[in-house]
């Protein structure tokens, strides 16, 4: 027996106030026209007449369902266990697009039988879709008599279908992967398009790539890539092939290429497909501009977007009246968020915010502020898009909201929507819900590996959890007044169970020793950090060496020397090796420091054993690469080294370093005056703001 939502909310409507609901009222409640529950009426009696049951009007006519008691019971079993079949309209617009991509062709009355709307009903969705595909550069164009057909080049093709998954299907999306992995899922097409076989055998490469390496994709960064990359492997398979790019900047995403081709030529074995040379490249671009970093693999050596960023939350505060710019964790987010994005803007990628409008509405003075920095400082960017503006204004509504203290209870926020969003949201429950203390931030991902949610007294999610067996509330990323009058109610209720063994429970007369657990913890932790950052800026200070090289060096054999002193002093092994690191890192990207006469190299290599700062300055000139594409002069080599694996605070300490090179024109002329004491002091005084600004009491922990 099948059952559409609507004929079951129909029936659910009669059951709980029978005698009550006319078809009127219960089309007023539904939403819809009279006529249409009219209709849906004759198919709800032949459903009653299965279950020995009558549908009976009274005198008012109100609708009444009339029969044995235990019929009545057997019906209301069967709605309980019964999945609706008919589709949401968004579903429905879902199935036309892929039909139209599908097809060079599409005869519109054909559409509309497929997809069992009107032609009415499909005339509006095609209005609809043609908009949100202009966004992708596709026209769609209807010709009367003959059909519906999609014009634009098959990248953006690709970009657009990905992109309708990401924007209206992303919970079922993780519903659907997290079955499929553990091999409950029975469907033939996952959401209608993908094979399940290619996206299982997707989903293992993309993990195995990233799994060790230093900067992997965000949560919402390695959906994308899955998807994509399984959406070329069904569009490669059905002989829709990708162009030919020119304008693709292959030297910017030569190492995301090669991560792409070795994935391609598993997916070319296992399959046997024939992946070409312009779907590696597409893949490398959409994974170039998807590296989503956070905070926790800060890119340490941009500098020019670093001072850019400062220069944003500068301005930022000056126009809202709030000193935001010792804010370490603002600048860390910002960064690791906008090279990406930039990428994005500049390849013409378009990014979709979901919470734009949301933002606008709520926090319209914090997105002007952040729109005037941003335009202000990128000149070379000709339009900023708003849904990169309203990511930005998240970093900036964190950091605001962060300035409140004072709470008590431990929640955790699951929250795979990226960095910004997961702060914005943790901040506003910070803010509106002053009874919670702790606040930790975990994705889907994390929670189903050897997490105790038992640690936890409240769990919030922003996405649906269907395959868990535990208790949370549903949140809006912004968190809307009815999700804070939920969790307040739910406070409230549970109060005496939150409190129980809390360090605020009373104390019983004569037991003068402290709280269990919860004061020690925190100790922990804070001695943990404190002795991190202590160990990194100790690293810095104790290994900086200042050299006055020899005329007529080589920009080799200035490296090569310092790197043999350094293994010297048991501050790293095989120079070879890291010097062959530095020679990589150096054809990635220029590494003179635009406008100065500096150029800093680096890298982080397994062969380094401690964090390495040092300078050498040199006689005669020589010319560099630099980070903008031109040629810098360089006189002053500066040497940053790091182990291929750094702890968060360590990143931050080389972050903190290279980005106070060019912060001022004072910082320029301390790194470049050849003046041993005079760099020596600047560092000091970088490392004794940085502890005074950043060793606060935080109360939101990520």
């Amino acid at each position: 027996m099948y059952i559409t939502s609507r004929e079951k909310a129909i029936i659910e409507l009669i059951i709980k106030t029978s005698g009550k609901h006319t078809a009127l009222s219960i089309a007023s409640s539904l939403n819809v026209s009279a006529r249409t529950v009219q209709r849906d009426l004759k198919s709800v009696e032949k459903i009653l007449q299965q279950f020995d049951l009558e549908l009976t009007r009274n005198s008012n006519q109100g609708l009444v369902i009339e029969g044995k008691n235990e019929q009545i019971f057997r019906l209301i079993q069967h709605l309980t266990s019964s999945e609706p079949i008919d589709q949401p309209p968004q579903e429905k617009k879902l199935r036309l697009l892929l039909a139209i991509l599908e097809e060079d062709l599409y005869k519109t009355q054909v559409l509309a039988n497929n997809l069992g709307i009107s032609a009415a009903t499909l005339a509006a969705y095609l209005d609809e879709l043609a908009q949100w595909l202009s966004h992708f550069q596709l026209q769609l164009i209807r010709k009367r008599g003959v059909g519906v057909e999609l014009y634009g080049s098959e990248a953006n093709k690709r970009r657009a279908l990905a992109h309708v998954f990401l924007q209206y299907f992303y919970e079922e999306l993780i519903e659907k992967l997290f079955l499929l992995e553990k091999g409950t899922l029975t469907e033939e097409k996952i959401l209608h398009y993908f094979i399940p076989d290619y996206l299982r055998e997707v989903i293992s490469l993309v993990n195995a790539a990233f799994h060790s390496a230093p900067a992997r994709p965000a949560d919402s960064g390695y959906l994308e890539m899955v998807l994509h990359t399984t959406i070329t492997l069904q569009r490669a398979e059905s002989q829709y092939y990708m162009e030919k790019d020119a304008t693709l900047p292959e030297r910017e995403i030569a190492s995301e290429f090669d991560v792409m081709l070795k994935i391609c030529r598993q997916l070319d074995l296992k399959f046997d497909t024939a992946l070409s040379e312009s779907d590696i490249l597409y893949l490398a671009l959409i994974l170039k501009g998807t590296k989503l970093r956070g905070a926790q693999a800060v890119p340490y050596d941009s500098i020019v977007l670093a001072q850019k960023i400062k220069s944003v939350i500068q301005s930022v505060s000056l126009q809202i009246h709030v000193d935001l710019t010792n804010d370490f964790s603002l600048f860390q987010g910002l960064l690791a968020h906008m090279e990406p994005s930039l990428f994005r803007i500049k390849q013409k990628m378009e990014s979709f915010n979901p919470l734009k409008e949301e933002i606008k509405r709520k926090y319209p003075v914090l997105f002007m502020a952040v729109k005037n920095s941003v335009e202000k400082e990128f000149k070379d960017i000709d339009h900023f898009p708003d849904d990169e503006i309203a990511f930005m204004a998240l970093h900036f509504g964190s950091a605001l909201v962060l300035q409140e203290e004072n709470l008590s209870i431990k929640a955790l926020v699951i929250c795979p929507t990226g960095i910004g969003t997961s702060k914005m949201l943790a901040s506003r429950i910070k803010k509106e819900i002053t009874e919670i203390d702790y606040i930790d931030i975990k994705s889907i991902k994390d929670i189903t590996e050897h997490i105790d949610l038992k640690a936890y007294d409240l769990i919030l999610s922003t996405v649906r959890l269907p395959f868990m067996n535990v208790e949370y509330i549903l949140v809006n990323p912004l968190l809307s007044e009815e999700n804070i009058t939920t969790i307040k109610t739910f406070l409230q209720n549970n109060l005496e169970t939150l409190t129980k063994g809390k360090r605020y429970q009373k104390i019983a007369q004569g037991d003068l020793s402290p709280p269990a657990t919860e004061q020690n913890v925190g100790l922990t932790d804070l001695l943990k950090d404190l002795k991190a950052v202590h160990q990194s800026i100790e690293a810095i200070i104790q290994n900086f060496r200042f050299y006055r090289m020899d005329q007529w060096a080589s920009q080799e054999q200035i490296l090569e020397k310092m790197l043999l002193r350094a293994e010297e002093e048991n501050l790293l092994t095989t120079p070879a090796a890291v010097l062959n690191s530095l020679r990589e890192r150096e054809k990635k990207g220029g590494l003179g420091i635009p406008e100065t006469n500096i150029a800093l190299f680096h890298a982080r290599d397994k062969h380094v054993r401690e964090l390495i700062f040092q300078i050498a300055h040199l006689p005669d000139p020589c010319l560099v690469k630099g980070m903008d594409g031109n040629e810098v002069v360089m006189k002053n080599l500066l040497l940053m080294l790091a182990p291929s694996e750094l702890t968060l605070r360590e990143q931050e300490i080389l972050s903190l370093i290279s980005t106070n090179i060019i912060e001022s024109d004072e910082a320029i002329l301390v790194f470049s005056s050849a003046n041993e004491e005079l760099i020596y002091k600047r560092l000091e005084s970088i490392f004794v703001e940085y502890l005074q600004s950043n060793f606060k009491n935080k109360s939101i922990k990520e």
